[in-house]
């Protein structure tokens, strides 16, 4: 017995067109949550062959005669592959997961807020000789140096709270880049972080503002790969010629045949500048979107990952990839036969550390001199020390 949809040609193609008009947005709507979600490899296929199916089988059903019983299988068979296709999705995403050794984390600056209960900050022996009550100078700087600042702000200031990620905060950190960048427009006072870029002195003197750079504490530049990397040790030629492009494969340096993803950090990030420093005259190559992190945390974890990323090398700071971003799945590799720690920092044996800054810009606060002067005497350095870096004295 066929069946019969009683309606008239002209409101069938009313129909018709209402209701594909409701698939065909459905699904757009569909596409957009997929692609935001992080899902397009599976859903938009699965929502465009669906939405098809529905249309051509809404065609059939409003202008010719489909037998009940071919209906009922045609629709039991699309169930079952529908079913059978996202079970298998949900398959597939839980075995990736499982190949995953890490998450894309970077870190909790609240861990180590001053004065908090719990935080991990580093304390003096004895109360600090020097205290700042009123007209607080604005500290700013990176990521990985917010541990040695915040000590100093909980010897220094007056006890309340102190936000990490409030711009308007008397002790903040909005990495290095924006750092330097509030530093010149005169919305911070002094700023903790590494040597500016050759952009950063550009800016800085377009707009007259001279940077002032007291060393306070050094630090090594350290590059890791994968755990289940048998490459232990390169040297800077070696670094300069896969950050170069001209050494693309880890057989070439001892490992095996694979090819080498070499992560990069954004423009005028701390480290990204001192990977530029480390490269002098050598070009440095243009990496793909992809492998471009966004921060110290997601190239640490982006390097880890052994299903996307074993062939991975990136680079941070030693303490940073050491304490603040704890990954038992990275290596660091010695550079030159020499590991990256504190003795090989001290006695400058390892090849590349260098000093970290505090740095000014012409601040009228009273007391900046005065808190850069402090963080250069036994006391400062003792902070220094304890925060996990080498101080400079």
């Amino acid at each position: 017995m066929a069946m019969n949809l009683n309606m008239n040609m002209g409101v069938k193609i009313v129909y018709f067109i209402f209701f594909t008009g409701l698939i065909v947005s459905g699904g757009f709507f569909g596409i957009v949550v997929a692609t935001l979600a992080g899902e397009p490899t599976f859903y938009i296929p699965f929502i465009v062959v669906t939405g098809a199916s529905v249309i051509a089988f809404m065609f059939l059903a409003f202008f010719t005669a489909i037998k009940k019983r071919t209906m009922t299988i045609s629709a039991a068979v699309f169930s079952c592959l529908a079913a059978i296709a996202l079970v298998g999705n949900w398959g597939y995403n839980a075995y990736i997961d499982s190949l995953k050794m890490v998450t894309n984390r970077g870190v909790d600056l609240y861990d180590y807020q001053p004065f908090e209960e719990g935080t991990k900050v580093a304390t003096l022996e004895n109360e600090s000789s020097f205290h700042i009550e009123d007209e607080l100078p604005m500290m700013d700087g990176a990521t990985a140096l917010y541990p040695v600042y915040a000590a100093f702000a909980q010897a220094l200031y007056p006890e309340k709270e102190y936000d990490p990620y409030e711009y308007q905060s008397e002790v903040a950190s909005t990495q290095t880049d924006v750092a330097y960048e509030r530093l010149i427009n005169g919305d911070t006072d002094v700023i903790f972080v590494a040597g500016p870029s050759e952009s950063q002195v550009m800016h800085s003197e377009r707009v007259n503002r001279e940077l002032n750079l007291t060393p306070i504490g050094r630090e090594a530049f350290v590059f890791f790969v994968n755990s289940e990397n048998p490459v232990d040790s390169l040297t800077v030629e070696e670094i300069q010629g896969i950050y170069s492009g001209e050494i693309t494969n880890w057989s070439e340096v001892g490992g095996e045949d694979e090819s080498i993803r070499a992560f990069q950090r954004s423009a005028d990030s701390g480290s990204q500048t001192a990977l530029e420093n480390l490269m002098g005259s050598t070009p440095l190559m243009d990496p793909p979107t992809e492998d471009v992190a966004s921060g110290m945390g997601g190239i640490i974890s982006d390097t880890a990952d052994y299903h996307n990323y074993s062939n991975a090398i990136g680079y941070s700071f030693r303490y940073f990839s050491t304490e603040m971003v704890q990954n038992g799945d990275i290596k660091h590799i010695e550079i030159e036969g020499v590991y990256p720690d504190k003795d090989s920092i001290r006695n400058e044996t390892y090849p590349i550390a260098a000093e970290f800054y505090a740095v000014t810009a012409g601040s009228d606060n009273p007391h900046v001199d005065d808190l850069i002067d402090w963080v250069l005497t036994s006391e400062g350095q003792e902070l220094i020390e304890k925060s996990g870096y080498v101080p400079i004295n």
